[in-house]
């Protein structure tokens, strides 16, 4: 599956995401349920901003591996942050773990401040859609 990035010079030079994603046709799509940083036992250990939002990105790769797919066949990611403050504090901490996990790969990317997430002690919930 090859992807091409859509970033229209009108719209600047985005800083890890792409304003778009064109994915070939023949491929399935992989729709991913919103992730948090829950272990095994569905629960979160821990309380830490940076830490939620590594263990939810690695939720997300879990089920697109499972799916037989790849990171790098992620072409949209959605991220609920229940404080926008809090995300802007640790964009360095989290743009190192992005990267430890997805490369220097950037799909299409929305950030979205909520009020809370389905479990209280959630910070962080990605979902995404991946095409195999």
């Amino acid at each position: 599956m090859a992807f091409r990035i859509v970033n229209p010079e009108s719209l600047g030079a985005p800083r890890g995401y792409s304003n778009g994603v064109l994915a070939s046709p023949g491929g399935q799509l992989l729709f991913i349920s919103g992730q948090v940083g829950w272990n095994k036992q569905q629960t979160i250990q821990d309380r830490e901003f940076v830490n939620q939002f590594d263990q939810a990105l690695a939720n997300v790769i879990s089920v697109v591996t499972e799916a037989g797919g790849r990171a790098d066949q992620i072409a949209r990611l959605v991220i609920y942050v229940t404080s926008r403050s809090e995300y802007l504090e640790h964009t360095r901490e989290i743009g190192e773990r992005y990267r430890s996990r997805m490369g220097k790969h950037f799909p299409a990317m929305a950030l979205l401040e909520v009020n809370g997430l389905l479990d209280p002690a959630a910070k962080v919930e990605i979902e995404a859609v991946a095409v195999l």
